[in-house]
């Protein structure tokens, strides 16, 4: 497929979701409102009333009439859109404008939707998707593995797999504690399982939103176990949230100097650092994330997370 943009999940950074109801869409999407934002996603699907979907789809057919082509906005997030379902899909894409976002996020994916948005799609093959696994099927390895056969054929436009938390957590009656990251209640083993799932078949995966916005350290806390678990973009839904994001991305000067060691043509097959065994034949990919990273969120010093109780 031609004319996909050239888009590393890793710089999606914190992804704002914002509803498409709101007086300032157009200046979140301009990136007038939030400097530092690297992504948004514009919802019409939870986020929005069902009375107010018409509305919502009107106010944002007006923000698209008013983007132009990133070169001309090169401040603007990178922008995807998130429908209420396969129908709304097609009528978006029919707007005037569509061209100059980037892609859709793709609301509660299974192997038995996916096939209904790539046809509301149809000729508009040049968006990058996000398809959001948040359905009770997540727990069901089996679909979940129809699910990443179909994905796999259409792998170059994939950009990342969001994991929608709360979702998850709605289909089991429950709702995440104020006071533990996600890894310590009912979503710990299937993010794990997601990402094991996923992951080694090169796709790249979202963590999770952290609707506790108050407490900077526990996501903070969150952020370096989705660090460990390889998910280098986080789902935001509040501006005080980009900012830490952000930062947990950041690399220290050991990483990088270790990554680049690793990487580097006359580099040694093992060899000691920190007094701990680099290996560049099983670190290399966790050396050339750290580069990514370091590219698109520079350095930070060594700091302990915190950790709570």
């Amino acid at each position: 497929m031609n004319g996909l943009p050239t888009v590393d999940p890793i710089a999606l950074g914190a992804t704002l979701y914002v509803p498409a109801t709101r007086d300032d869409l157009g200046e979140v999407a301009s990136g007038h409102r939030h400097p530092t934002l690297r992504s948004a996603v514009l919802c019409l699907e939870d986020s929005v009333r069902e009375d107010e979907a018409s509305f919502a789809l009107r106010r944002l057919a007006a923000v698209l009439a008013t983007l132009r082509p990133r070169e001309e906005q090169p401040s603007r997030p990178l922008l995807f859109i998130r429908p209420r379902d396969a129908a709304m899909l097609g009528e978006i894409a029919a707007m005037a404008g569509i061209e100059q976002v980037d892609g859709f996020v793709i609301p509660k994916a299974t192997a038995d939707t996916m096939p209904r948005y790539l046809a509301a799609l149809g000729h508009h093959d040049h968006h990058l998707l996000m398809p959001t696994l948040e359905t009770r099927e997540v727990f069901d390895q089996a679909e979940m593995r129809r699910l990443r056969e179909q994905l796999l054929a259409i792998h170059e436009r994939v950009l990342a797999i969001r994991i929608g938390g709360n979702d998850l957590l709605q289909t089991l009656g429950a709702r995440r504690s104020p006071v533990r990251t996600a890894y310590d209640g009912p979503l710990g083993s299937t993010i794990v399982s997601l990402v094991a799932t996923f992951a080694p078949w090169g796709f790249a995966l979202s963590a999770p939103v952290f609707e506790g916005f108050g407490n900077t350290a526990l996501l903070r806390e969150e952020l370096a176990r989705d660090i460990e678990h390889g998910l280098l973009t986080k789902t935001a839904i509040h501006p005080a949230q980009i900012g830490p994001i952000h930062e947990a991305y950041q690399v220290t000067t050991d990483e990088l100097v270790e990554a680049t060691a690793m990487l580097s043509r006359d580099s040694r097959a093992v060899f000691a650092s920190q007094a701990t065994m680099c290996e560049p034949a099983t670190h290399g990919r966790w050396a050339s994330t750290i580069l990514r990273r370091a590219d698109c969120f520079g350095l930070r010093h060594a700091i302990e997370v915190p950790r709570t109780a």
